[in-house]
């Protein structure tokens, strides 16, 4: 069939920056998708049952619905690289007022393919990453310039099989593409922005815009988010406000909780969802080498000591936690300035 598959060829130079992470990037909860893909060889499976309620001043009607959505994600030949399926199969029980009747909808309301590419990353440099021995709040607090982001584009197509109820006179193939940004506003914030244009080749194109906006507590295996969505169509337009909470299991397992609700009556819409992630990781990353001793024999310690910590909250997913590097405690930083003052007066460069 000549439009049964949308292939994109990204003809873009290929660079050897990681996406992996030691702990699961899971674009859940929310909608939000984020710039980073989970990694080479990495398959991970997202998936959710949710809830709603929706009812219609103007036609009536009272619809309660119930359903499930996955996301099935695959590192394929590169970091920057990934291959992700996305689908939502609801049934909806309307209740017409006027008439005393009821009828029953099933179908998928959501069911595409597509491949998400990170053209730009913020983070590539070892410079932007570079811990501050000197300021603890440099390394901590919100400045203008981390509201630079990292950058990815998407293509894909939606596919309706048959007689879709919920998007009547619709081809079987349709075309998204999207843009999606994340900014790492400080190490425990993280601003991730999606613009979609889909279903294009229907009658009824569909502009959108997600901000999720998520933070990272203490425990960094707990993190919540809030999110904004704007829909504009002829056929359904829309602005949605969701939050939720994640909650880390293992390092390759996440489960999840949100709710949210419409700002109208035309209809409006109560939802909550509950879901879980899981990563099979089929990654081949090296380690990373680190000194055992430095000037004062206990540098490398200290290193790997930050490491741990980083380690329980480097996440790059749509939950908003990418990156979530807490960094060295003051103790810690006051400890690495003495290891590197030691180190540049035995190399020479600091003279008496």
């Amino acid at each position: 069939m000549k439009h049964s598959l949308l292939i994109i060829a990204f003809v873009l130079p290929l660079t050897a920056f990681a996406q992996y992470t030691d702990v699961i990037n899971s674009n859940r909860p929310g909608l939000s998708v984020s710039a980073y893909a989970v990694g080479k060889n990495v398959i991970q499976l997202e998936a959710g049952l949710f809830y709603e309620q929706s009812d219609h001043s103007l036609l009536n009607t009272e619809s309660n619905i119930w359903g499930t959505d996955i996301s099935l994600r695959y590192g394929l030949l590169f970091e920057q690289l990934e291959l992700n399926y996305e689908g939502s199969y609801q049934n909806q029980n309307i209740t017409l007022i006027n008439f005393g009747t009821s009828e029953s909808l099933t179908d998928f309301s959501r069911n595409r393919v597509g491949l998400k590419y990170l053209i730009y990353d913020r983070y590539k440099s070892e410079e932007r990453n570079k811990v501050n021995l000197y300021s603890w709040r440099a390394n901590n607090v919100f400045q203008f310039k981390n509201l630079i982001p990292s950058v990815s584009i998407y293509g894909g197509a939606t596919f309706n099989l048959g007689d879709n109820p919920f998007y009547i006179g619709d081809p079987s193939v349709s075309y998204r593409g999207m843009v999606a940004t994340q900014s790492k506003l400080t190490p425990r914030f993280v601003l991730i922005t999606n613009i979609a244009y889909d279903r294009i080749s229907t009658d009824f194109p569909e502009l959108s815009y997600l901000v999720s906006l998520s933070h990272a507590f203490r425990n960094p295996k707990w993190s919540a988010f809030l999110e904004n969505q704007g829909i504009q169509s002829d056929r359904y337009s829309d602005v949605l406000l969701r939050g939720g909470v994640a909650h880390l299991l293992t390092e390759d397992l996440q489960v999840d909780f949100n709710l949210g609700a419409s700002f109208k009556n035309t209809p409006s819409r109560i939802f909550v969802t509950m879901g879980a992630s899981y990563r099979f990781d089929l990654h081949n990353d090296k380690a990373l080498a680190i000194d055992d001793q430095d000037a004062d024999g206990n540098g490398g310690a200290i290193q790997k000591n930050a490491m741990k910590r980083n380690k329980r909250g480097n996440r790059e997913d749509g939950m908003g936690a990418e990156d979530i590097d807490l960094g060295p405690s003051k103790k810690q930083l006051k400890k690495m300035r003495k290891a590197e003052k030691k180190k540049r007066e035995d190399s020479g460069e600091i003279e008496f």
